[in-house]
């Protein structure tokens, strides 16, 4: 990440740009030139492309848990997806926050440390007006959040949080909880400006409402566990091995579950005038004889031939043949 304007920069670009004091062909022009980025050697990356792609691959994974989550929240049409994944200093992160901001101080439990997830406060507000009944408009201007929206908010969170271990649990069982939610930027200086740290994007569009939301991830935080963030670790951990207690488990399940079980005595044709004069006592044939094997179904699908008979005064169905999958064949 290059330079990251603050929102009252971005105020001013815009303001410019509309009066005319700024050339847009000047700035396209100075977009298609080479760009060149300084490596400070005192600072080097921490984190590696592959690291970066795994966390790419988690965090795709955990806005379509999002999605579903928040569409049906809602009741909104609500869209997520990663923008980018890029290591940049926490300095250039907390720079580019905007007051009032909504920033979630997440304890990254079993790791040690905290991550920062910072939603843009146009999409918070969109959120609270939804969940308060409203048509899920944000504000025309920013405002501070009050104790109640904050306690929405900290409700939300909790669930958010929730859907973060599934996408994690290829590489690492998470417990992440919420500490606490900070609105000032100055109350979440939690490392060292220098400190590297791997920047998670969204763009998130709830109705007609747009707006970033961020995860920040310190290197400080994930680096017992960086030699599995690689997407070779990653892949081969989907494909486990199911274990002997797993496969019992599922047996007992499948052996437990109850299946609709009817045996046909026979089948016949009659008319609907033969039908309506039947009376007590009539006969009705059917196409089976009393000595040939009855069909046993499950379901609707025949697996059994039977025999009828009575077991402990009880009316019974002896089994007589299986139908096989091979024998379907």
């Amino acid at each position: 990440m290059g330079d990251i304007l603050s929102q009252g920069e971005i105020d001013e670009l815009l303001k410019a740009l509309n009066a005319g004091e700024i050339d847009v062909d000047q700035i396209k022009t100075t977009n298609n030139e080479k760009k060149i980025r300084d490596y400070d050697f005192k600072r080097p990356n921490k984190f590696a492309k592959e690291h970066l792609r795994t966390l790419n691959i988690i965090y795709d994974d955990y806005s379509r848990y999002l999605v579903t989550f928040l569409s049906g929240y809602l009741r909104s049409l609500v869209h997520i997806e990663v923008l980018s994944v890029e290591e940049i200093s926490y300095y250039e992160f907390s720079n580019s926050i905007s007051n009032p901001a909504v920033l979630a101080m997440i304890d990254f439990l079993p790791l040690k440390g905290f991550i920062i997830f910072e939603i843009n406060p146009n999409i918070v507000f969109s959120i609270i007006d939804r969940v308060l009944g409203g048509a899920g408009l944000g504000v025309e201007k920013v405002r501070s959040f009050t104790e109640i929206e904050l306690s929405i908010v900290e409700r939300l969170m909790h669930q958010m949080l929730e859907l973060m271990k599934e996408p994690w649990g290829n590489v690492l069982s998470i417990k992440p909880k919420l500490e606490r939610i900070e609105t000032n930027s100055q109350f979440a200086q939690i490392f060292s400006p220098n400190e590297m740290v791997a920047l998670v994007t969204f763009d998130v569009r709830i109705g007609d409402v747009k707006g970033m939301m961020n995860i920040c991830i310190p290197h400080l935080v994930v680096e017992p566990i960086i030699p599995k963030l690689s997407t070779r670790y990653w892949f081969a951990s989907v494909e486990k091995e199911v274990s002997p207690e797993t496969k019992k488990g599922i047996e007992q399940k499948i052996e437990n579950t109850l299946v609709p079980l009817k045996v046909i005595l026979g089948r016949t044709h009659i008319t609907v005038a033969d039908f309506l004069e039947l009376q007590k006592g009539d006969v009705i044939q059917l196409d089976t004889t009393v000595n040939s094997d009855l069909q046993v179904m499950v379901g609707d699908i025949l697996k059994f031939y039977g025999r009828p008979g009575v077991r402990k005064n009880r009316n019974a169905v002896k089994i007589t043949g299986i139908i096989r999958k091979e024998d379907e064949e």
